[in-house]
């Protein structure tokens, strides 16, 4: 008996030491610090200035800036009722957001402000077409799990799904307008690839991504 306690202690202590699935132990997650949620351009200010560009220098982004603006795009704002910064149908809230750097990929975690490593090593061509994308500091990448949206057609899913990203994305330019960045929302992106190299299950799909950074030149209206 005490030879099967023991043992069932080492097979407790070994799974226990097994990494997340789907997490890279070699890339080690962000903890993000906290948001900071005022200040900023006033929102008409910030709707004047919202532009697309494709000008983007290779500066990274601070820890703190990742921080609000992933809480600007999807993050949440009632502690209450985990309720976020953009809407979602039937409040599903089945957007998730991957975020490419230069050291890897990971996914927001909006509750805990952190990103979950996902894999190691710089993988920013895969997240679209164009030649600023593979140089840019960060890429959003915009992934609708359709397993949250209950019983309805296909086709209503990805109604669903494109609408939400829209949200999202719009969140994404009006804090890099108030913040000077630079971003555009992107549809050229080979999606099977992609999802792959974000270990996604086949319920969850790619709709969008949104390159973001500092412009290597003045934003000019």
């Amino acid at each position: 008996m005490a030879n099967m306690r023991l043992a069932v202690i080492c097979v407790f202590l070994f799974m226990t030491s097994l990494p997340a699935w789907g997490a890279n132990p070699e890339l080690p997650d962000i903890n993000l610090p906290a948001p900071r949620v005022t200040g900023g351009k006033p929102i008409m200010e910030a709707l004047g200035d919202r532009q697309s560009t494709r000008d983007f220098s290779a500066k990274k982004l601070s820890p703190q800036v990742m921080s609000d603006l992933l809480w600007a795009a999807f993050g949440i704002n009632r502690l209450d009722s985990g309720k976020r910064t953009a809407p979602s149908t039937r409040n599903w809230q089945e957007t998730d957001l991957y975020v490419i750097l230069e050291e890897g990929i990971y996914l927001y975690q909006p509750a805990e402000n952190r990103l979950k490593n996902i894999a190691k090593g710089d993988q920013r061509k895969l997240a679209g077409s164009q030649g600023f994308v593979a140089a840019a500091p960060l890429n959003l990448v915009y992934v609708s799990d359709t397993s949250k949206m209950g019983k309805i057609s296909q086709d209503d899913k990805m109604l669903y799904a494109g609408a939400d990203t829209g949200f999202i994305s719009q969140n994404v330019y009006l804090f890099c307008a108030s913040e000077g960045l630079s971003t555009v929302v992107r549809a050229f992106v080979n999606r099977p690839d992609l999802a792959v190299a974000l270990k996604l299950p086949e319920h969850k799909i790619i709709t969008l991504a949104q390159t973001v950074g500092y412009p290597s030149r003045t934003l000019s209206r």
